[in-house]
């Protein structure tokens, strides 16, 4: 589907709609995976930092992305 218009070449709004909506859930499904990576590195770079400075972890770490709200422990 090319601008919104089926193969004859008439407008097709309900198309044009569930598309978009597709790719909204693709693109949000992609930034959600990129913070889930974001935050699994973060937590492991300061496992690392607190190991280093000769500390031990005695609790879990949690952390929130301020852009998406959600918590990760």
């Amino acid at each position: 589907m090319k601008g919104g218009r089926n193969q004859e070449g008439y407008a097709d709004p309900t198309a044009t709609i569930a598309v978009g909506r597709v790719a909204k859930e693709e693109r949000e499904q992609v930034e959600c995976e990129a913070a889930d990576k974001r935050a699994y590195d973060l937590i492991k770079v300061l496992k690392y930092i607190i190991k280093g400075a000769g500390f031990e972890l005695t609790e879990r770490v949690q952390v929130k992305d301020t852009k998406t709200g959600r918590v990760y422990r």
